[in-house]
């Protein structure tokens, strides 16, 4: 099942506090799907309470990026490094654009191919989803990071490329 109700607390409450490694050493994901590549390798997606993790395997390549409130450091506009490419934005939203917003997501995670959701305790709009696809030898996956906040809340989106 795409889309998880994780019954644990997330400990990233704060779009603000995300941060970005790249090939470290991630903690276990609370859900994962794992997307298999049509050239070969494959690519897997977590929800880590509300942050994520993706990683790409290729040949004999392992890449990963993870964007957590357990990191130091900010989670950049953007960044590159040899293959990579990653473009984040956080907005507020208010209550109806919000609230709509993670409806049309949860809809997606529970129905498309690509798609992982992960939904909180407490607010059905508190939601980490992921979605990725091939992109020639390598891929492309996009996320959103829904925070809840009266009256309406944030989201952290980020798009991110891989290549070989």
């Amino acid at each position: 099942m795409p889309l998880h109700q994780l019954s644990v607390i997330p400990v990233d409450v704060r779009g603000s506090e995300l941060g970005l490694a790249l090939n470290t050493q991630a903690p276990l994901p609370l859900a994962t799907c794992r997307l298999d590549h049509p050239d070969g390798g494959a690519l897997v997606l977590g929800v880590l309470g509300a942050s994520h993790v993706v990683t790409v395997e290729h040949s004999d390549t392992v890449f990963s990026e993870q964007v957590s409130c357990d990191l130091d450091g900010e989670l950049p506009d953007q960044t590159r490094a040899p293959g990579y490419h990653l473009e984040s934005q956080t907005e507020f939203h208010n209550e109806a654009a919000f609230r709509g917003l993670a409806d049309q997501l949860r809809e997606r995670c529970a129905t498309g191919i690509g798609w992982l959701g992960g939904t909180f305790p407490g607010d059905n709009a508190a939601l980490t989803a992921l979605a990725a696809e091939p992109d020639g030898p390598g891929w492309r996956w996009q996320t959103w990071h829904l925070y809840p906040s009266a009256p309406g809340g944030t989201i952290v989106y980020t798009a991110s490329r891989w290549h070989p």
